[in-house]
């Protein structure tokens, strides 16, 4: 599996190739910079872009924009970006076209490498990978009583931010120490009262329960 990396903090940037060939991956480049990345996922088509949100020369959306740009010319281009806080606009712009393939960590997660190596696993093949920090702010402010969400139930709720997140049933009832029946029940009263239309694509019901907690809906 191919990466493109782009990070501006030397010693983080190699931190991360590092273990990321210890599993397997092949870094196909390592940049530092806007212009590099863009460069990068032109030329070297990689399976998946991770992406430090803040890059040279603006140090502010920087790696974001470049990524999104590259999924305009590349649709469903794999894109796991990383940001040192929660920014909520990040979350919304990722989600936007629905194609799938994305990811939003907080940087801390890059130290648990199990934790790292299972995101960028899960973004390369399609999936849905956010920080469960992103899930927690976007379930706050959706959850006034004058909104469905704020019709679910504790348990509901924590199934829906651990969907969210990408997990499929099995994996859910795995976490909540639970048969993998009671999840599928629970899923079902959570669509039906967040009006969502349930489908066997994980992926697709992740993104639309996401683009709906964010106000896209």
């Amino acid at each position: 599996m191919r990466v493109v990396l782009a990070e501006d903090l030397f010693l983080l940037r190699d931190g991360l190739v590092r273990m990321l060939e210890a599993y397997g991956f092949e870094i196909a480049a390592a940049v530092e910079s806007g212009p590099e990345l863009t460069r990068a996922l032109a030329e070297s088509r990689p399976d998946v872009a991770v992406v430090d949100v803040r890059l040279p020369p603006t140090h502010t959306d920087e790696g974001l924009q470049c990524a999104l740009a590259a999924r305009r010319e590349r649709p469903g281009l794999p894109v796991l970006v990383l940001s040192q806080h929660v920014e909520q606009l990040y979350a919304r712009e990722l989600l936007a076209d629905g194609d799938g393939g994305i990811g939003y960590l907080l940087k801390d997660r890059v130290f648990d490498a199990d934790q790292f190596v299972d995101a960028v696993r899960r973004v390369a093949q399609g999936g849905t990978a956010m920080d469960p920090q992103v899930i927690q702010q976007l379930l706050s402010r959706r959850a006034g009583a004058d909104r469905p969400l704020g019709h679910l139930t504790p348990r509901e709720r924590e199934v829906l931010e651990l969907m969210a997140q990408g997990r499929s049933n099995a994996g859910i009832a795995a976490q909540l120490v639970v048969t993998e029946r009671a999840i599928a029940k629970h899923t079902s009263n959570i669509f039906t009262k967040l009006g969502l239309e349930v489908s066997d694509d994980d992926n697709r019901r992740v993104l639309a329960v996401l683009a709906y907690l964010d106000g896209d809906r």
